[in-house]
């Protein structure tokens, strides 16, 4: 069996069966940033193949070692369907929909953490790093401490951490602290969620806490210090400048223009179809800008790719009816034989894809509802590379702690978000230029391979610490 000295532990494997019956690397940022470190120190990744009662052996796959956990139609629809996307997940966002809290749920949750953190114990070498990926896998730092105290174990939370008042209600609210706690590190996308969870921590357990981190006992007497702090995830913002300046990409990008009849301006939403990102809002805010006459189809339209989400969980379901009602009675009112009020995408699409629509949009519409990050305003912001172009931006995302420059709006603000929008279409190209250099130059600084280091080198600070 190989051993490795680093294993990342994710939901996912980073490949996806392809139609011959093979594997391809998937596609993520995720992926992009941990690859190149993987393989460098003999790395291992532990995740679900992606079906369930997917039965494989581990396998070496581009230079990592892959180590499979297989998941029951059962653990699907109760780990994953049920207690992280239908409790935590909505729970983490605001209670923007009602979690739902299921016993069976949780009992799962907590089997098939179990699980992972068995196939990531058996896997690691003597004193290996496991890096834990996001709120799936809440349990594991824990289970892994108990197995393996030589270890160094961060944890990396992709999603908002919610705050005290809100968190308070999930009936197993202490173990889950419990099991973040069993990390070295415990990364947050903003401040105020590492905040959260180190209120979550002191209330729930009364342990002490300092900017310096939370002091967990060992049960000797002794403590462990558990940083707990922000790590920004990003983009591989080369990847997206490579593409930007191909020439079928830019080639693509007028053609887009051309099949939507040559507004004046486009208006662009990339979401996964969830009723987190604020889909509804901004096209009411748009619909309500066309009746008051302040827009016109001629002279703008709204592209919505919103990729297939969670098909199978109700609430998501009703999302999608609502927002295709919603694109039939603004289209049915403003269209005309020649123009498209909103151009609505139910699919997902390649990145060479995604780049041209990048390049084709005057405005990139984020009004995010709650967000760990968002980055497809960071994929939007690289790909400008002729800074042109206006972010307009919900304060209620990660990004926006991170990209000042853009315009920020409350998505809550219906009549805010229609004059933002008006703002934006309106800028002149001066501002547009100053703005996006500013943001462009923060997202090539701070991509995703700056976001790997900067963790991993907190896990090392944080082994020699407690060595010591």
């Amino acid at each position: 069996m190989n051993r490795a000295d680093l294993v990342v532990v994710a939901n996912r494997l980073p490949v996806d069966r392809d139609e011959d019956g093979g594997w391809r690397t998937s596609p993520g940022g995720l992926v992009a940033a941990l690859e190149p470190v993987m393989r460098r120190a003999d790395g291992a990744w532990v995740g679900w193949p992606g079906k369930p009662d997917m039965a494989v052996d581990p396998f070496d796959f581009d230079g990592v070692h892959l180590v499979p956990v297989t998941l029951s139609a059962q653990d699907v629809a109760e780990y994953y369907e049920g207690f992280s996307n239908d409790t935590i997940w909505p729970l983490y966002h605001d209670v923007i929909a009602a979690p739902r809290y299921r016993r069976e749920w949780w009992n799962t949750y907590v089997e098939v953490n179990r699980r992972f953190a068995d196939a990531a114990v058996d896997v690691a070498a003597e004193g290996a790093t496991i890096w834990v990926q996001d709120y799936q896998l809440q349990l594991v730092p824990k289970m892994v401490r108990e197995r393996r105290p030589d270890v160094t174990i961060g944890y990396f939370h992709h999603i908002p951490f919610p705050a005290y008042g809100l968190f308070s209600q999930l009936p197993w609210r202490k173990q889950v602290v419990e099991g973040l706690l069993g990390a070295d590190v415990i990364g947050f996308q903003r401040t105020a969620d590492a905040s959260n969870f180190a209120r979550a921590a002191r209330r729930q357990l009364r342990y002490q806490t300092r900017a310096g981190g939370i002091h967990v006992p060992n049960g000797d007497g002794t403590t462990r210090l558990v940083i707990a702090k922000s790590f920004p995830i990003s983009i591989d913002a080369s990847s997206y400048i490579e593409l930007a300046q191909r020439e079928d990409v830019q080639a693509r990008a007028r053609e887009i223009r051309a099949d939507l009849g040559n507004p004046e301006k486009i208006l662009l939403g990339v979401d996964r179809l969830d009723y987190t990102k604020g889909i509804r809002h901004r096209m009411k805010a748009f619909g309500e800008l066309l009746r008051d006459g302040r827009l016109s189809v001629e002279r703008a339209t709204l592209v919505q790719v919103a990729s297939p989400s969670r098909e199978r969980v109700d609430a998501y379901v009703q999302l999608r009816d609502e927002i295709e009602l919603m694109v039939g009675r603004i289209n049915g009112t403003y269209d005309t034989m020649e123009h498209t009020a909103i151009r609505y995408l139910h699919q997902a699409f390649p990145r060479e894809e995604m780049v041209a629509l990048y390049l084709a949009a005057d405005v990139m519409l984020v009004t995010s509802l709650r967000d760990g990050m968002n980055l497809v305003a960071k994929e939007y912001v690289a790909a400008r590379t002729d800074n042109r172009g206006v972010l307009l931006l919900s304060e209620f995302t990660g990004a926006a702690d991170e990209m000042g420059s853009a315009i920020q709006v409350n998505p809550h603000d219906i009549e805010g978000v229609k004059d933002a929008i008006m703002r934006a279409v309106d800028m002149a190209p001066s501002e547009q230029g100053r703005r996006m250099r500013s943001l462009r130059k923060r997202v090539q600084e701070h991509d995703v391979a700056r976001w790997s280091q900067d963790f991993l080198e907190a896990l090392a600070q944080a082994r020699k610490a407690n060595a010591s």
